[in-house]
């Protein structure tokens, strides 16, 4: 399980990052001005984690249960709450209703893990949803240009096999993308951006935090 660091934050849209040499890198970019509105410890819950909130929510749209845990936390109602893992010293060194740095977390260079929820494209063909290579357009074909082709496999076992690539429900769904680049930290302006694209839709709600499976993933301490 990924514990090292990281934050919550709405994916802004791309841009590009010029660099000294004339090179140009394209780069996402993820709005994190994330607060703490809750910890979770191992001598009271059994583990370590921290809960993040992001974006205000107007006080009179929070039920009582909400602003009653908003207010305990002394922090304003947030439209969103995610909960981290982390090491039980990460979580220590934080308070609850203090924000995220960014700079604390993130560095230029650094590997990190970005999740999202993928753009949902609906009931989709197989061309699109695997990729198929479709059937030839010419020489006669009629009606067969963008069919799966056959699915069966005649008297044994006399059925479709299970995982069948067929037409079907295509994205909306949650993808993590690994050992991405972090190419600047925009801190006063709570901004991180990653080079590369991201999973997810403009103003999407997306995850990032160190790379687990390489090293380099965590940020060196001063």
């Amino acid at each position: 399980m990924n514990q090292h660091p990281g934050v919550i934050g709405r994916k802004l849209g791309m841009t590009q990052i010029f660099g000294e040499d004339g090179t140009v890198t394209a780069c996402t970019v993820v709005e994190a001005a994330t607060v703490v509105v809750a910890k979770r410890t191992v001598e009271k819950d059994g583990y370590s984690a921290l809960v993040l909130g992001l974006g205000e929510l107007p006080e009179k749209r929070a039920n009582k249960p909400s602003a009653a845990f908003f207010k305990k936390a002394n922090v304003t109602p947030k439209q969103t709450l995610r909960e981290l893992r982390c090491a039980p010293e990460f979580a220590a060194s934080l308070e609850v209703g203090q924000p995220l740095k960014l700079e604390s977390l993130f560095e230029e260079g650094q590997l990190v893990d970005v999740q999202g929820i993928t753009r949902g494209r609906g009931f989709t063909g197989v061309m699109r949803r695997h990729n198929f290579k479709g059937y030839r357009m010419t020489h006669g074909t009629h009606e067969y240009r963008r069919h799966g082709g056959s699915i069966g496999t005649r008297m044994t076992p006399g059925r479709v096999k299970l995982g069948q690539k067929m037409p079907g429900h295509y994205g909306n769904e949650t993808v993590s993308i690994l050992n991405q680049r972090v190419a600047k930290v925009l801190t006063e302006q709570n901004l991180v951006l990653v080079a590369g694209a991201i999973p997810g839709a403009r103003g999407c709600l997306v995850v990032v935090r160190g790379a687990i499976k390489r090293a380099g993933g965590k940020k060196k301490a001063a």
